[in-house]
């Protein structure tokens, strides 16, 4: 992954400082791999903290060793370590334009864990082809923002849906 995010930020990096690193979660003891971009410094993988309502993909701790945990949106604002916080639109931009600059074809490979969603009802959906990842921008009661990378990472976008979806959770640090 962090091979990947490397090589995404020579050939198409607007301002790119990239340094790569690790953070220990004091909660459990996991290890993420963490990447500076620019003035950002960003988990380099998705979140696996066993937090109250997240969920596996398909419920396969598997999917959680691989993809991180799913979480509602209201999990999700409480989900990131000290230190960190569950990324705004705006900063999702600024990660955006310092990564890939113009969005074309094939320069999100920073993204590539696609977790699919789910639905803590139990139905889960498009693991390995979408990603998405939730915002801290709330749209009323019903809705939030979240970044969403379609299918392996060839066209990126942001809309709002309903909270109650199980997302991936990316940290970025305070």
């Amino acid at each position: 992954m962090i091979k990947i995010a490397i090589l995404v930020c020579v050939l198409f990096c607007v301002a790119c400082e990239l340094q790569e690193g690790t953070f220990t979660d004091i909660r459990d003891s996991k290890v993420y791999k963490t990447i500076k971009i620019g003035e950002q410094v960003w988990f380099a993988e998705n979140l696996n903290y066993e937090a109250d309502g997240s969920k596996c993909y398909e419920n396969k701790p598997a999917n959680c060793d691989k993809y991180g945990r799913l979480y509602s949106w209201k999990t999700a604002m409480k989900s990131c370590p000290d230190g960190w916080h569950l990324p705004s639109k705006a900063e999702w931009e600024v990660l955006m334009e310092s990564v890939v600059g113009e969005k074309t074809e094939n320069q999100f490979d920073f993204f590539a864990l696609s977790g699919g969603y789910g639905y803590s009802s139990g139905f889960f959906y498009d693991l390995g082809n979408l990603s998405y990842w939730w915002s801290a921008n709330e749209y009323g009661s019903y809705s939030a923002s979240r970044k969403n990378i379609y299918y392996i990472n060839e066209y990126a976008d942001d809309d709002s849906y309903v909270k109650n979806i199980l997302r991936s959770v990316r940290c970025v640090k305070k």
